[in-house]
């Protein structure tokens, strides 16, 4: 396996595409008040929560509806423009980067639940809405819809970036949870993929292509998902560990007996301490696993007492137990603002995130590798990870006036994935390609693949206009 390219990191070059007068007067015709071209919107539509940077679009369309989507890319095919979708701007990748120039448009006003099947354990919402406005919708059904990338990211923004998150050791990924889309097309044109049935075996997985495709094939506009009920009892702990090696051990030893863990994340002592300052916990500043179990009150306190027992063989000590729903919230919270309290630790600083997936066999050597390469780099950093799939994310802390940092980290992170693909992994397992892991891509799949990419590129999108200058390059 070739190693990826030194430059794999880099922006590309960035060749600006024409936005005629034209497009812009018609869009405000169609669209009135709901097009703006406003300096700071357009700002706000031109960059994610990731480190690169471009200039913002020329445009900004806040749609309403599936028809506005439709006309809103009519219009800019007729001219060639590039159109980026935007939810809720919590990509890490550079997804919504409009490098190519173009318009932005904004769905995050279709934001309403379209049908609730509870029977069948299906919702159908529009792409805007987020994760906690959909749990929040269903909750009186007994019913929860369990992907949980820790941002309150769109659903149509987690579908399009294969998102994934703390639950997914038990209930999967976007991939296994998108049933059905309707999609706006290049030309325009609006399809309908998949239904509501559990399985089909009807013509080409036109639903498993558009998840994942980072806006880049189509914009969706409605979505159609898995729901869950309800666990009858939660329970959840934490456990520290006098190295990381042993709370992973301890987790691959977890996964391979097979216990039905709902949630388990690690967390290191470096972000320990930064969550301890943020939140005002006073966990152990230790290696710690963060574990949640889902089922019946006798299948919870089983789960719960065997993954005891193996961390005990690993030297697993204070294990303790958030047993009401607001020690558990208050857990889960730290645990997501785990980015936020990184932040905070260097003021002023950049963070640089990266995300890698392994097997679970090899996720002992990867982790402990890269660790010691960032420990010996000097630069600070966090790690925090959905070890029970083999998930975990690397946060390097840099000045952003220190060109020496920004090269060192992306230096690390290059190491990183490299090792990951090395080990029979993944680039990214929840992130997405974007523009940061392009270079990556290749190295991963190959070039025969990423050619079958193209072509299916080229051929539903041939003037190359939907979020351009993503995942390959053309």
């Amino acid at each position: 396996m070739n190693a990826p390219t030194a430059t794999a990191h880099l922006l590309p070059e960035i060749a600006l595409r024409p936005v005629p007068q034209a497009l812009l007067d018609a869009l405000a015709t169609r669209f009135g008040a709901q097009c703006s071209t406003a300096q700071a919107v357009r700002e706000q539509h031109g960059r994610d929560e990731g480190s690169l940077q471009a200039p913002p679009p020329s445009a900004v369309v806040f749609a309403q509806s599936t028809r506005d989507v439709q006309d809103a890319v009519r219009l800019a095919s007729e001219h060639s423009v590039p159109v980026i979708a935007y939810g809720a701007g919590s990509s890490l990748e550079g997804h919504l980067l409009a490098v190519q120039g173009g318009i932005s448009i904004d769905v995050s006003r279709m934001n309403q639940v379209l049908s609730i099947d509870a029977d069948d354990l299906t919702v159908t919402v529009q792409p805007g809405i987020t994760r906690k406005q959909l749990n929040e919708a269903v909750k009186d059904t007994g019913l929860f819809f369990p992907i949980d990338p820790g941002a309150d990211a769109s659903i149509g923004g987690m579908a399009a970036t294969r998102a994934s998150g703390t639950n997914a050791v038990r209930y999967g990924t976007m991939r296994e949870n998108v049933l059905a889309l309707e999609v706006v097309l290049a030309s325009g044109e609006a399809i309908r993929t998949g239904t509501r049935a559990k399985k089909s075996a009807a013509g080409y997985d036109l639903t498993r292509l558009m998840v994942g495709s980072e806006g880049t094939l189509g914009i969706l506009t409605e979505v159609t998902v898995r729901l869950y009920p309800l666990p009858e009892a939660v329970s959840a702990a934490i456990c520290s560990f006098p190295s990381i090696e042993a709370a992973v051990r301890t987790t691959i030893q977890t996964i391979q007996l097979g216990v039905p863990i709902a949630r388990c994340e690690l967390i290191d002592a470096n972000s320990v301490r930064m969550v301890n300052a943020h939140s005002k916990l006073g966990l152990r500043e230790e290696p710690l696993l963060l574990m949640e179990f889902h089922g019946s009150p006798a299948s919870v306190r089983e789960q719960a007492e065997t993954v005891q027992e193996i961390a005990s063989e690993f030297g697993g000590n204070a294990f303790e137990w958030a047993s009401t729903p607001e020690e558990r919230t208050r857990l889960w919270a730290a645990r997501h603002n785990a980015y936020f309290a990184a932040v905070q630790s260097r003021p002023g600083c950049m963070a640089i995130s990266t995300d890698t997936c392994v097997p679970i066999s090899r996720l002992a050597d990867c982790l402990l590798d890269s660790v010691h390469e960032a420990d010996a780099s000097g630069i600070p950093y966090f790690l925090v990870g959905h070890v029970g799939d083999g998930n975990f994310h690397f946060g390097y802390l840099i000045d952003p006036a220190s060109p020496a940092e920004r090269s060192q980290a992306e230096q690390l992170n290059h190491q990183l994935v490299a090792r990951a693909l090395q080990l029979g992994g993944t680039c990214t397992g929840e992130h997405g390609v974007g523009i940061h892991k392009m270079g990556f891509l290749l190295d991963e799949a190959g070039a025969g693949a990423v050619g079958v990419m193209r072509a299916i590129k080229q051929a539903l999108d041939p003037k190359n206009i939907l979020n351009p200058g993503k995942i390959f390059s053309l």
